[in-house]
């Protein structure tokens, strides 16, 4: 019975998406004649541009999970992590930097390798560098900065410090405790799958249509904010670095980009703004933003996720001052 329920559930689904994409390419609807208000029309457009922008990283990050969990073993894991927890930091900032995902995909595999036994705070620091880090965002940052590389590399040195930072915190406060909720995911057996590949394809199935759900939500609360956050007022309070910083910051959870894109709307702030407020839109944003919250809280245990999202904060924003202060 609960197979079957299952099994409607996901037909449901499917049959929605079907749908959906049918009335997006081959249904035209004329807004002129239905009169919706051009503020209705931003938050639609808006939450499309996450949700398609968002969705092949999902992808990319369901299916690396899946791999993970068919193909990679807890022994191999425990081999490769050195058993100082110190010394470990070093080698996940390497991994963070070479795995090319954004902090939508990132969640998924970095729920999958705890679950492998992966220390804690290893596999959050590969969950706020990996956004940044990796050579995707560093293309895109250093192709929207052309004119300003100090700024790219600024980023990139930051985040390595910020990373070890976190991670530090992570392990002083919470050591390898598990923070893990629960998540109901369908263990599909060898019988009935026959092959490592179908297994793979299960498991990615599972984990995109339980993590869709945060993402539609999450990306719906941030094309509101989106659309009817104050401008101007964002813009007044750029004037002072210590405010500016924290605008910048707050500006980045709201908006949600993902953080292959938002080095171009950082550049679009770039004569408003000063270096160290760019900065920390760049930085906090890949870390922590508002539908990553919604992801984290699903997964994580409450205490854990509000205790994470306060290191991230607390760092990032003290990492970004004190490279202000310096480089003046």
């Amino acid at each position: 019975m609960t197979t079957l329920s299952q099994l409607s559930k996901d037909l449901i689904g499917v049959l929605l998406l079907m749908l959906f994409g049918y009335c997006f390419f081959f249904v035209d609807i004329n807004t002129n004649d239905l009169a919706i208000p051009a503020s209705l029309l931003n938050v639609n457009s808006i939450f499309l541009s996450i949700v398609l922008e968002a969705i092949p990283f999902i992808l990319l990050g369901v299916f690396a999970s899946a791999l993970i969990q068919v193909f990679v073993s807890e022994e191999f894991i425990q081999r490769l992590i050195p058993k100082n927890p110190y010394i470990a930091l070093l080698p996940a900032v390497l991994v963070s930097a070479l795995l090319p995902v954004c902090e939508c995909a990132i969640i998924p595999v970095i729920r999958r390798l705890l679950k492998k036994g992966m220390p804690l705070h290893i596999g959050i620091v590969i969950l706020v560098g990996a956004p940044i880090l990796n050579p995707v965002v560093f293309a895109a940052t250093f192709y929207a900065f052309q004119s300003n590389t100090s700024i790219v590399y600024s980023r990139m040195g930051l985040a390595v410090v910020a990373c070890l930072l976190i991670g530090l915190s992570v392990y002083f406060f919470f050591k390898n405790s598990n923070q893990l909720r629960h998540v109901h995911v369908h263990e599909h057996e060898e019988a009935n799958v026959g092959n490592k590949l179908k297994q793979t394809l299960y498991h990615a199935g599972d984990e995109f249509f339980d993590m869709g759900k945060y993402l539609l939500f999450g990306a719906l609360v941030a094309s509101l904010f989106q659309t009817f956050l104050d401008r101007q007022l964002v813009t007044n309070l750029a004037s002072n670095d210590y405010t500016s910083s924290a605008v910048m910051m707050g500006f980045a959870y709201v908006l949600s980009l993902c953080s292959e894109a938002d080095a171009f709307v950082a550049s679009s702030f770039s004569h408003t703004f000063s270096p160290t407020a760019l900065l920390a839109f760049l930085l906090y944003g890949p870390m922590m933003d508002f539908k990553n919250t919604i992801m984290l809280l699903s997964f994580f245990n409450k205490r854990f996720a509000f205790s994470l999202i306060f290191i991230i904060t607390v760092i990032v924003y003290l990492v970004v001052m004190t490279y202000g202060i310096v480089s003046r």
